[in-house]
């Protein structure tokens, strides 16, 4: 009653911040009560249904217990879900994210290596229900792509995928050879522009570079240095976005991944203001190895965060990584 009753504050918008807050706690709220109604009529749908079981003939009883299990295994599944969204309860985690993911050191297997990730990230996103988008890619020299963008839109999106940011290696055998590759993953969630009102970008403190797109968008984008790179220089930590037909529509969106970076960096590293962003801490983060997947001569995948391994290395490759998430969730949680 009180998050309704702040909600309709005519006054609520005159702090954006707390309005979003606010907001957002109704929206949990809310969907908390529509969670808690599904699973009061889905266990009298159970209960009903194992009633006319006892009933009837042995096989129309299969049928309704049958039905029964289904209904189950659906409730059990979204006992799962919340227990899950319990976990979370970063300021961002309920919003979309852009995974980025980058080939690092092992020559063109890398760039496979990041196709292989890109295919993980995107069935993993797709088995969720989330709308899933690749809107920028740097092709490998022979094969695979030493660079992707993707953009992935849904519920609780960046709060399940931020534990995926940091280096990913992999071990396999490669042209007869047992190789060794890594690649990068980042994470950034996609904030509200009352959010990012509040950051305030110095100037002196960027250093813009600028170049030619190449691909698809035409003559100006072929031939003119429309594409922007950003440095934030007290952190080091650069964007870059060159999907935009302008240069001046390229700059604007780079300025906005920008600032939702050093937002997310800010939050994970408890800093109030942005400018209390520790750089070397960031730079130890991006590099930090998180996860290992052995394809031979075994099948091993294991987080050295959490501890958490699995023998099915070929499962988590196409897009089976709820249990990693699960267990990183309440690493951070406990």
């Amino acid at each position: 009653a009180k998050a309704r009753e702040e909600a309709n504050d005519p006054d609520l918008w005159q702090d954006s911040g707390r309005a979003r807050t606010v907001m957002q706690n109704l929206r949990s709220i809310e969907a908390a009560e529509q969670r808690a109604k599904e699973f009061s009529e889905a266990a009298q749908e159970v209960a009903t249904a194992l009633e006319l079981a006892a009933e009837e003939a042995p096989e129309d009883a299969a049928l309704l217990l049958e039905e029964a299990a289904s209904m189950h295994a659906k409730w059990l599944e979204g006992i799962a879900q919340m227990e899950t969204e319990v976990l979370m309860s970063g300021t961002y985690d309920a919003s979309g994210c852009q995974i980025s993911i980058f080939a690092g050191a092992g020559g063109e297997e890398a760039c496979d290596w990041v196709t292989m990730l890109e295919n993980m990230y995107t069935k993993f996103a797709q088995k969720k229900g989330w709308n899933v988008k690749r809107v920028d890619f740097t092709p490998g020299d022979t094969i695979g792509m030493k660079s992707v963008d993707l953009e992935v839109e849904g519920d609780y999106v960046y709060g399940l995928m931020k534990g995926e940011q940091g280096t990913h290696r992999l071990v396999r055998v490669w042209n007869g050879k047992r190789q060794t590759t890594f690649a990068g993953v980042e994470v950034n969630p996609f904030l509200e522009d009352d959010s990012l009102t509040a950051v305030e970008l110095n100037e002196a403190e960027l250093n813009f570079s600028y170049f030619r797109a190449g691909g698809k968008g035409g003559q100006n984008v072929n031939k003119v240095e429309t594409a922007v790179r950003i440095e934030h220089i007290p952190t080091g930590i650069t964007v870059k976005c060159k999907e935009e037909r302008t240069r001046g529509m390229n700059e604007s969106k780079a300025r906005r991944k920008l600032k939702e970076k050093l937002l997310a960096i800010a939050e994970q590293q408890k800093a109030d203001e942005i400018s209390a962003i520790r750089g070397d801490v960031v730079a130890a983060q991006w590099g930090a190895q998180v996860r290992n997947y052995v394809l031979q001569p075994y099948t091993l995948v294991k987080d050295l965060r959490t501890g958490h391994e699995r023998g099915d290395a070929d499962r988590v490759l196409q897009g089976d990584l709820e249990s990693h998430v699960e267990a990183y969730l309440r690493r951070e949680k406990a």
